[in-house]
């Protein structure tokens, strides 16, 4: 079962920590050899291949205090270590880890940076 949300405006999406969101690569419909795949053989894989999104904004670490210094101002901004993969990068990645989400029918998953194997960076978005 998924989740579906409708007149989303990506530019107003942002995901938390460390999550990916990530657009499955078009299917293909045929082997190697030439056999055609019936629909839905190529989701029950292990390792899938899609497109990043968005990415988060990675791992949050603690704020460093210094306590010799009473008079600085001890604003608490949180810092991050960020991710690895980058919006229109093609990821490899476990599809057991991924949470299905469908946005203006559009089949998107979210998963954590962990469950990415590969990065091949640099690609066109959606191809």
């Amino acid at each position: 079962m998924s989740l579906a949300l409708e007149n989303i405006d990506f530019t107003k999406v942002s995901l938390v920590g460390d999550r990916i969101l990530v657009k499955p690569k078009s299917e293909q419909e045929r082997t190697k050899t030439g056999l055609f795949l019936p629909p839905g053989v190529q989701e029950k894989e292990v390792i899938q291949v899609g497109y990043v999104v968005k990415a988060g904004p990675g791992y949050p670490i603690p704020a460093i205090t210094d306590s010799e210094e009473p008079w600085k101002d001890n604003k608490e901004e949180v810092k991050y270590v960020p991710l690895q993969p980058k919006e229109g990068d093609l990821v490899v990645y476990l599809q057991n880890s991924a949470w299905e989400l469908k946005i203006n029918d559009q089949k998107l998953f979210i998963l954590p940076n962990n469950a990415v194997l590969l990065i091949v960076s640099n690609q066109d978005l959606f191809k």
